[in-house]
């Protein structure tokens, strides 16, 4: 009896055991993967040696780390990390994106989700020689870049959800909300216009909301014109500089460049150029969205603009991009 209750026992956690590993199996008969890594707009390409020092490796660099738009120094979109593909395992494996070349006979790609770790996109490029996948790449880089572009956005945003800024404010005055950071503070408040801003070592990174109305951009054909003096006129009125008689400007040496889109849903300009100080020597880069909103006859205006003398401010300036574009309209 005393044996038949201890191998009943045995059985019992053995079969408890089993039925644990079996729910913790992944049904879908895919392996566990483990959480991505890597410095945001930090790519991995995989690729040979000699590939990545020929044409291939030029052309990839020409796309993906080509300078960023709006910047006042040169500053690639992405940070380019050249892996062998031998060397393309364990830890390597985990970063949030990678391009791969491959020899193939047939041209084309694929874009793969989730393969190595999660979340993780990967781009794979094949063809039978270099020509056909210079071609590819050409073919289809906007495209690539997008998809690239989405990934590092919503992983910007995964992380500022982590500790999010109230935004009734904004929601009971210009009928939006964004996701933006805590460490984000209210500079400006008013009826219709906010200025919220980030101490950042050596500068700050600043954010704007307002509308004006739809006549203030489509008054005529030249829109570009058109929303640097609205800017101009903004800067005027809210943003002063550092002594008396001194506000911020569109700089006038380069025009900006402008840009259609979408947020939630709605058509957008999107500007991006320099800003300056009139009468100062200050200066840094800006990105504006005016989202056309229709059927309140306005534009929302939404902006954000960065001064870091002397350094690079790509990273801050994608900060700037993802909560811009996290804009929605409420009720």
């Amino acid at each position: 009896m005393q044996i038949t209750l201890r191998f009943l026992k045995r059985f019992s956690l053995t079969t408890l055991l089993l039925l644990f590993v079996y729910s913790c199996a992944d049904t879908s008969g895919t392996a566990y993967k483990a959480e991505s890594s890597g410095n945001l707009n930090s790519l991995n390409v995989v690729i040979t040696n000699e590939l990545w020092q020929d044409s291939i490796g030029e052309q990839i660099r020409s796309i993906f780390a080509a300078d960023a738009l709006g910047l006042p120094q040169q500053e690639p979109k992405y940070a380019l990390n050249q892996i062998p593909p031998q060397a393309f395992n364990g830890f390597a494996r985990r970063n949030r994106t990678f391009l791969k070349i491959e020899q193939s006979e047939q041209t084309g790609h694929q874009i793969l989700l989730d393969s190595f770790a999660k979340p993780q996109t990967g781009i794979i490029v094949a063809g039978p020689d270099s020509e056909s996948i210079i071609a590819e790449l050409e073919n289809n880089a906007l495209k690539f870049l997008n998809v690239f572009e989405k990934t590092e956005l919503k992983e910007k945003r995964r992380r500022m959800r982590k500790s999010p800024k109230p935004v009734d404010v904004l929601e009971k005055s210009l009928g939006i909300s964004m996701l933006f950071p805590s460490a984000y503070r209210y500079a400006k408040q008013e009826e219709d216009f906010f200025w919220m801003r980030k101490d950042i070592k050596n500068g700050t990174m600043e954010l704007l909301a307002y509308e004006v109305p739809l006549s203030s951009i489509e008054k005529n054909d030249d829109v570009i014109a058109n929303i640097i003096k609205m800017r101009d006129s903004i800067g005027e009125k809210y943003i002063p500089g550092p002594s008396e008689d001194t506000h911020m400007i569109t700089e006038e040496a380069y025009a900006p460049y402008l840009f259609e889109t979408e947020i939630d849903g709605k058509f957008a300009y999107e500007i991006k150029g320099t800003w300056e100080v009139k009468g100062f020597f200050m200066a840094g880069p800006f990105v504006t969205y005016a989202i056309k909103d229709a059927e309140n006859d306005r534009y929302v205006i939404l902006e954000g603009f960065v001064f870091k003398p002397s350094s690079s401010k790509r990273l801050q300036m994608f900060e700037i991009e993802a909560i811009l574009k996290s804009a929605e309209f409420v009720d």
